[in-house]
């Protein structure tokens, strides 16, 4: 039923910065905390970053410092913003509930960092 749309990804030098934006299709937001992931060739699905309903903002270890997530709820859209992007941040971020519903993955958007 819900919709979530990821945006913003692109490529980007060591040092460079992008901000990635989630909109819900509705005022999903409201009833769930919400989360970005990524996966990385290779890898896991890994848990990046978590804003909860109180507004509590959780980081995984590799990020915290450089990335921070909000949301605008008169949007209905929650965003990343990631500043001093190293070449192991590349992969493909998504994002979805907490904890994350298997219907609610998007199409995800690609950031590659590199020189």
């Amino acid at each position: 039923q819900v919709q979530l749309v990821e945006s913003g990804g692109g490529l980007v030098q060591p040092g460079g910065s992008l901000r990635l934006s989630c909109a819900a299709s509705g005022s999903i937001f409201s009833f769930y905390a919400v989360g970005w992931y990524r996966q990385a060739p290779g890898k896991q699905r890994e848990l990046v970053a978590i804003i909860r309903r109180d507004d509590t903002l959780t980081y995984v270890d590799s990020v915290k410092g450089r990335f921070t997530i909000s949301r605008d709820n008169a949007k209905n859209t929650v965003y990343l913003q990631m500043n001093s992007l190293k070449p192991e941040d590349t992969a493909v971020y998504y994002c979805n509930k907490f904890p994350p519903g298997a219907d609610y993955w998007g199409q995800g958007t690609q950031v590659t960092v590199s020189s």
